[in-house]
């Protein structure tokens, strides 16, 4: 593809964008932009939180998995739908009931200011890292497909982007966001099912040839049952699905904030539902694709990259198909990027003035507007300068790293919220921070000389759990008598 070709791409998928932002943010005060003033139906929701739990990484990565790790991410998958239900007929009747703008408002009414203020700074910390690095792969794909042959700068494609992602968000906030969300939810799912009947017909095969292909490729294996120190072992993987999507979405801001949108809490509970079996089926299609990109590969006797990253932007940009597969490609790319980066920066200016700067609580209305617009920019250049960062450091290792952190973020704040919930002892409060930061470094001792102590076990995601269950416990031992 032309450099010039991919700027049409995005320049008429952004008119598109703007024009359905300027449409449904135009009145939204600040109740609209932090919770859209809770009349978002929720048949929209559901639709939209597909495309906002699939970031660009996903778009490029999970095609590219399924040499190693097969169909296994399914299982996970199982354990996201499990834990949907937990979120719908737990945490969403508490939330309503409770009327929050920032679901970290819990903690301060539950244990106290210091446990309010610590769960929203682990979230900020978390969010701003793991969106950064989302946007980050995204602007390397659109440096070497339109900056870098232009002969433009990194540091130009990333101010490009996120003025972008400020533009749409700017005004209407949530209230913008389900509706651009959904438009980017239908681009997402159009291009990967595009892109597959496209591969397929080159591949001169049928629907039914295709799901046969598929189904007896050795990739396609979900289920794996043998070997416990197997990081695709079932148990594992479901288990790490089910608290993961509890912590990473019914206890992140930027997830709930769109739930907490809708009329009541029996709308809010029917699109996780809806959402989270969508999603199932969603994620089916892009191992799918993975399957028939390796295939393809193979039968065109096509070199595979050794980054599994690579494969997918390869074949779509390189020639091997019709020009209409790469614009399907970058459309899909952006439709995931833009979805994450943008919900991510609407999540971080409403925790960062409503729990960290506590405008709602001091200011009026027209006075926390003026906060809350000054606060959207200074995440949009602090996200900027954290890509720059990753940039110039120009190592993969720190992008595992930086997921491997925003994991670890994640257990304290499920710790927090589980003792909340299921336990009514009330704590010392001015402790907890120090239970939430020893509770990670406590994992991060367990994950290293786990071979060693347990016989070569090794650790995947359900490190989460053991990092929630160490500050439920440090939490026990905080419990003061009333």
């Amino acid at each position: 593809m032309t450099p010039a070709l991919v700027l049409v791409t995005v320049a008429a998928y952004f008119t598109v964008l703007f024009a359905v932002a300027y449409v449904t943010g135009r009145k939204a005060d600040n109740q609209g932009f932090f919770v859209g003033n809770r009349k978002s139906p929720w048949f929209v929701v559901a639709f939209a939180m597909i495309g906002s739990s699939i970031s660009g990484v996903t778009f490029i990565s999970v095609p590219g998995w399924v040499a190693t790790s097969h169909f296994s991410y399914m299982q996970m998958v199982l354990g996201f739908l499990s834990g949907q239900l937990i979120i719908a007929f737990v945490l969403i009747p508490l939330f309503y009931r409770m009327r929050l703008v920032s679901i970290y408002e819990y903690l301060e009414n539950r244990f106290g200011a210091s446990s309010y203020k610590t769960g929203a700074w682990f979230f900020f910390i978390s969010k701003m890292l793991g969106a950064a690095v989302r946007i980050f792969l995204v602007c390397i794909v659109m440096q070497l497909l339109v900056f870098e042959p232009l002969g433009i700068g990194f540091v130009w494609n990333v101010a490009a982007t996120m003025a972008l992602v400020w533009l749409y968000t700017f005004r209407g906030g949530v209230k913008s966001l389900i509706w651009t969300d959904s438009l980017k939810t239908f681009c997402l799912v159009v291009s990967v099912v595009l892109c597959i009947c496209y591969i397929a017909s080159d591949l001169q095969l049928g629907f039914g040839q295709m799901v046969r292909t598929i189904a007896v490729h050795d990739y396609s294996q979900v289920f794996f049952f043998d070997d416990i120190n197997d990081k695709r072992y079932f148990f594992k993987q479901f288990l790490a699905g089910v608290f993961t999507v509890i912590a990473m979405s019914g206890l992140d801001q930027d997830m709930m904030q769109r739930n907490l949108s809708c009329k009541n809490f029996r709308d809010s509970q029917k699109n996780i539902v809806t959402s989270g079996i969508l999603q199932l089926f969603v994620i089916l299609l892009f191992l799918m694709l993975g399957v028939l990109l390796y295939t393809f590969a193979e039968r065109n006797g096509l070199q595979v990259p050794q980054k599994s990253d690579e494969l997918f932007p390869m074949i779509a940009t390189q020639g091997y198909f019709p020009v209409i597969v790469g614009i399907l490609f970058v459309l899909g790319l952006i439709s995931a990027a833009y979805s994450a980066a943008g919900s991510a920066l609407t999540s971080l200016t409403t925790s960062f003035t409503v729990d960290i700067l506590g405008s709602t609580k001091k200011h009026d209305e027209t006075r926390t507007a003026r906060i809350r617009k000054r606060v959207h920019v200074g995440m949009a250049v602090t996200m900027g300068v954290v890509i720059l960062i990753f940039n110039v450091l120009n190592n993969t290792s720190v992008i595992d790293a930086v997921y491997v952190l925003a994991s670890y973020t994640y257990g304290p704040i499920l710790g927090m919220f589980a003792f909340g919930i299921f336990t009514k002892r009330p704590v010392r409060d001015r402790w907890v921070p120090l239970v939430a930061l020893l509770s990670p470094v406590l994992c991060f001792v367990l994950d290293s000389h786990s071979e060693t102590w347990f016989n070569g076990y090794s650790f995947s995601y359900e490190l989460l759990i053991f990092n929630a269950l160490f500050t439920f416990a440090g939490l026990c031992l905080l419990i003061r008598k009333k």
